[in-house]
């Protein structure tokens, strides 16, 4: 039997709350890990050998480890050596680096599956390569990352939730801190994952139009 006055006097303006910060966290993150996963993605394709090979490595460290250790190394670890960040600024950070090195992946991939004649051609009617790159191929290579790149963003808004291990109360943090004043856990949780699925839900559709307004006809292909 669901107890009202715990729903509305408790749990929901707490996640309300919760919910404000794990905006304010996906948000950010997901707008910079975008813009640094094209960055990083065109120097893996196109850079010079040692710029491409440091994008490699950064990619390889931030894709073979676990987000959670990436984030006590920020917060935990930073301080060590004289560098310090508040718990918001550490989670958004680590947000950012990991999700643009997944994003350079799927940015790489489309970029390499763009003919390089399209260089040469931009080349021939007077653009740099530079300006190939910004103009006519990574709009083209943002077309087919798309879904890859959508995929990204819904792991971020789940992966968002490790941010109270360091101490940044979101979503689950104002969750777990009901749960454990209230000891009203499957409730807490519960309700703390059918906000999570809302937040999902809504950049699925969100994606699925964008997908639309980005399709050309004959330029691959539209489920």
């Amino acid at each position: 039997m669901i107890d009202w006055p715990f729903l509305t006097d408790h749990l929901l303006p707490a996640l309300n709350q919760g919910l404000m910060m794990s905006v304010a966290l996906i948000v950010p993150s997901a707008t910079l890990g975008l813009l640094l996963g094209i960055v990083t993605g065109a120097l893996r394709a196109f850079g010079h050998a040692p710029v491409r090979r440091v994008a490699n490595i950064y990619a390889a460290i931030f894709r073979g480890t676990p987000l959670v250790v990436q984030l006590f190394i920020i917060y935990f670890g930073l301080p060590n050596i004289g560098i310090y960040f508040s718990p918001y600024a550490a989670a958004v950070i680590g947000f950012i680096l990991c999700s643009g090195a997944y994003h350079s992946e799927y940015i790489r991939g489309g970029l390499m599956s763009i003919k390089r004649g399209q260089i040469q051609a931009a080349q021939s009617l007077g653009f740099s390569t530079t300006g190939a790159l910004i103009w006519i191929i990574i709009p083209q290579a943002l077309r087919r990352a798309l879904p890859g790149c959508g995929n990204e963003l819904i792991y971020l808004i789940k992966y968002s939730s490790l941010a109270y291990i360091i101490t940044c109360i979101e979503l689950t943090g104002q969750a777990r801190d009901v749960a454990t004043t209230y000891f009203r856990f499957t409730e807490s949780f519960f309700m703390a994952g059918l906000y999570y699925l809302a937040l999902v839900t809504l950049a699925t559709i969100g994606l699925r139009l964008l997908e639309k307004r980005m399709y050309i006809p004959g330029f691959g292909k539209q489920q």
